[in-house]
């Protein structure tokens, strides 16, 4: 072992590959996931007394944070209204009675500030705690450098037991035993609810796709429309129907001018909503199979939406605005906002900074794209975006705030948890610069938190043992009551008082907690992405305030 001694590098590379890989062990439903399996392994090969150096965390820590920030942005400030405000109060459940019990347990059996910050971490299943707090217990006045090191070594050890107390609990609870308290099946529930948001239109599972697609194009014989011109026809069809070609013997027109007048025997082209070609089909003639050079391709475009006045605007209400919509033969086709998927039916309300997937020919896509938004660049990541995002949450988290004799500042971790929701959302609403590409932004991510993680369980290898000695079934009660406490709570008042549908209800509870684990068996059970829309809600106002309670617990606990 004295090659992972004398190079602690290749020590912080096997804790990610061999973490990541006991994570992959299934048991039922259950996966420790990767972030728990490299702190598994770190504690493991730190008993072999490898250094490394502190800045090395401080580092990846920061790349973790802000891209975390960054990603939940637009989410997190969309969601700040008056319809979100229900699922806030789950949030606020979760803080107080994770926070309240943290403090009991500390008070009552005497834990130090680490094991109380670590089951407080542990428990809540949220990675980002650990760092905050043992950056906060870096910063407490009167401790020796042999009490700073043994304390966040104890949050270190303390987290990894409740996480997996924690995990177990949350997954099987919100999985398994809500819908069993509630008395719903999920998978009828999720379904009911689908179709009741799409108007009707029954849900698809993640691998199926539409038999009958909305957007089609159909070739029609002309038989009935001789005489008429293409814009006349159009606006007969109320345009919602555009002609992108006409064939006239071997002639073909693409697109073909508005008063280009139709003829018998004439085979036209037309795009649009299904049940708006099958009137066309009324008008102009017979359908006829595909015509070869007839076809032509169609253009597709992603615009960020930066208008302001659109905020809020149903599609049907954006397409009636914008007559380019009509004239130019576009159509929406999806709409993207952070990284969740949302039918484009007319009742779709969108927000600035939803991403819209618009088809149809180069020059009305041209037309539309400017008067509306921006087109999305996001093929490289901006570094100079990146590099400033990072120095300004770095500086932000030099602040120092006094209540009372007890100094607060976010620290390094709040700090870039902020800039990282201020420049996620400020690159959201008009995406011409800034770009952070998402796999990019999920792969720093999750890499920082590994490698700080890593770092973690290496320090701390040595002092597990004995604090697991010392306080025995207690972390496993604190990791299984801190999860049951809250949820229960959720529960009770997200049905009684707030109405939140099930399917919500569920994903919300496992959001506010941050637990992918417990939506991804959510979502297993009730075989629908319907859950993921409470889950999104509350998972971005915690991600945003879980971090901040360790340094708050330790600000309490330190005064």
């Amino acid at each position: 072992m004295g090659i992972i001694r004398d190079h602690p590098e290749l020590a912080l590379f096997l804790c990610l590959a061999g973490g990541y890989l006991v994570g992959k062990l299934r048991f039922g439903p259950i996966t420790l996931g990767g972030i728990c399996g490299t702190l598994i392994v770190s504690l493991l090969l730190g008993t072999q007394h490898v250094t490394v150096d502190d800045d090395v965390k401080t580092v990846f820590f920061a790349l973790f944070i802000f891209s975390l920030g960054y990603l939940a942005g637009p989410q997190f400030f969309a969601n700040l209204n008056r319809k979100s405000l229900r699922f806030f109060v789950l949030c606020f459940i979760e803080l107080a009675s994770i926070i309240g019990i943290a403090f009991f347990l500390a008070k009552t059996f005497d834990l130090d500030v680490g094991t109380a910050s670590g089951i407080l971490a542990g428990a809540a299943t949220e990675s980002a705690v650990v760092g905050t707090a043992t950056e906060a217990i870096g910063q407490l006045s009167g401790l020796t450098a042999e009490q700073v090191s043994q304390y966040q070594g104890h949050v270190a050890t303390a987290y990894t037991v409740c996480y997996l107390f924690g995990l177990i609990t949350i997954v099987l609870y919100t999985s398994q035993f809500m819908p069993m308290l509630m008395r719903v099946n999920l998978r009828d529930a999720s379904r009911e609810l689908w179709e009741k948001m799409r108007g009707g239109d029954s849900g698809l599972e993640a691998d199926e796709r539409e038999a009958l697609p909305g957007l089609v194009g159909r070739t029609f014989l002309v038989t009935e429309a001789d005489g008429r011109t293409v814009a006349d026809l159009e606006s007969s069809l109320g345009g919602r129907v555009t002609v992108e070609s006409v064939k006239r013997g071997s002639k073909v027109l693409t697109p073909p001018p508005p008063d280009f007048e139709l003829t018998l025997s004439d085979l036209v082209l037309t795009v649009g909503r299904r049940a708006n070609i099958i009137e066309a089909g009324r008008v102009i003639g017979p359908e006829t199979p595909a015509i070869p050079g007839l076809d032509t391709p169609l253009a597709t475009r992603q615009i960020a939406l930066t208008d302001k006045a659109l905020q809020g605007s149903t599609l049907d209400r954006l397409t009636k605005e914008h007559p380019e919509f009509t004239s130019g033969g576009v159509y929406v086709t999806d709409v993207l906002r952070n990284d969740q998927h949302l039918p484009a039916t007319p009742d779709t309300v969108v927000h600035r900074g939803d991403v819209l997937t618009l088809v149809g020919s180069r020059s009305g896509l041209g037309r539309l794209a400017s008067k509306i938004g921006a087109v999305v660049k996001n093929d490289a990541t901006d570094f100079i975006y990146l590099g400033l995002g990072i120095a300004v949450g770095s500086l932000l988290g030099q602040v120092v705030v006094r209540f009372g004799d007890v100094p607060l500042s976010l620290g390094t971790g709040g700090g870039c948890l902020i800039s990282g929701l201020l420049f996620g959302w400020f690159r959201s609403l008009r995406q011409t610069f800034g770009a952070f590409p998402p796999q990019a932004a999920t792969t720093l991510k999750d890499m920082g938190l590994a490698v700080f993680i890593a770092c973690t369980g290496l320090i701390s290898g040595p002092q597990a043992w004995p604090l697991l000695k010392q306080y025995g079934a207690l972390l496993p009660f604190a990791g299984i009551a801190m999860v049951l406490v809250p949820a229960t709570l959720s529960l009770l008042v997200g049905r009684k008082l707030l109405k939140i549908e099930p399917p919500l209800l569920v994903g919300a509870i496992a959001g506010q907690q941050c637990s992918t684990p417990a939506i991804t068996s959510v979502t297993q059970v009730a075989q629908s992405s319907v859950p993921m829309l409470g889950y999104t809600i509350t998972y971005t106002l915690s991600n945003f305030l879980l971090p901040l309670t360790g340094p708050l617990l330790v600000g309490i606990l330190g005064a």
